[in-house]
């Protein structure tokens, strides 16, 4: 009887030893993060997407036990506090219109490419389907002249309105407008909510709109409607003025389409390596976040509500961005 006695005891001091490597392991893993206590200050811009993304990567990062602060931060302007230190991350550089201000302040050194979202960006003019009926030849760009007083209103009679963005966004559209010839206006929106406000008011209506649609967003699903088709761009469109069709002026062409990435200050990779590991690993496709945009704009959902219900359903997704020893 007793070499069985022996045998359990012996299993049982294994199983207790085995849980104490456990047990240690998993001590060892939840020292590795939060490095810091500190607060990551993630930006969050004006338009709703940017917040979804924002708070999605904050909720994970906060699982982790991090502590996460969101400041209000303008688009473009941003890049001076990521490159000091006073902010930390910002989930969304779109190549369409923040290509050249992600470059300058990644030359600085202050600030780390922290990697693409898996979203791929459009932004550009856009007009519903039913124009096409009284205007032809859209969407290529040389049909606008001649349709220009259909998009006219009486705030730019008689030439035709193009409802951009808010300012803040850039975009280059006022510059597109001149070096192409254009006989438009280009007169910005107040905030992205306005913006679409006012898109899906004229289409109710059926009324003549040409306006700054992006993707990923619910519109484009919502919406049935063309991009319009520019000169296609190239870095030297935006660089040197004497490429296309336009030899004295720049930005002769439609914006870039491609990435949209996540940057962070430079000092965060030092001070929060797992956190800057997990933003790395963020993905999301236009799909899911078209969804989620459409739930908050049209459905009313608050954002912290429509995130926590990502994060409910897609656990095993976030999960995988957290970085394991």
């Amino acid at each position: 009887m007793s070499k069985p006695t022996a045998t359990i005891r012996t299993g049982i001091l294994a199983l207790a030893s085995a849980g104490l490597l456990a047990a240690s392991s998993l001590a060892t893993h939840a020292q590795d993060y939060p490095e810091s206590s500190d607060p990551i200050r993630i930006t969050l811009h004006d338009w709703t997407g940017q917040h979804v993304t924002s708070r999605i990567m904050g909720s994970v990062l906060e699982e982790m036990g991090y502590n996460v602060e969101y400041i209000q931060a303008d688009y473009l302007a941003q890049f001076a506090g990521l490159e000091s230190g006073d902010l930390h991350v910002a989930m969304e550089i779109w190549e369409t219109t923040g290509k050249d201000a992600l470059d300058a302040s990644l030359a600085t050194g202050d600030t780390v490419d922290l990697g693409e979202t898996g979203m791929e960006a459009i932004e550009e003019w856009w007009y519903p389907l039913y124009v096409k009926e009284d205007c032809p030849g859209l969407p290529n760009w040389e049909a606008l002249n001649d349709c220009a007083e259909l998009f006219a209103t009486a705030q730019t009679s008689p030439k035709g309105r193009y409802l951009g963005g808010p300012v803040t966004w850039g975009g280059y559209d006022d510059e597109r407008v001149e070096a192409l010839g254009l006989d438009f206006e280009v007169v910005h929106a107040g905030t992205d909510a306005a913006l679409f406000a006012e898109v899906q008011s004229a289409y109710q209506r059926q009324q003549p709109i040409l306006a700054w649609i992006y993707t990923p967003h619910w519109a484009p699903i919502q919406f049935e409607g063309e991009w319009v088709e520019f000169p296609p761009y190239e870095d030297a469109c935006y660089e040197d003025p004497s490429w296309g069709i336009n030899p004295d002026m720049a930005y002769d062409c439609g914006k870039p389409r491609g990435w949209i990435k996540a940057v962070g200050w430079a000092g965060g990779e030092e001070k929060w390596p797992a956190a800057y590991e997990a933003i790395r690993n963020f993905q999301i496709t236009n799909e899911e976040m078209g969804d989620l945009i459409g739930k908050i704009d049209l459905d009313g959902m608050p954002t912290e509500a429509a995130v926590q219900e990502w994060m409910q359903s897609n656990e095993e997704a976030w999960r995988a961005w957290v970085p394991q020893n």
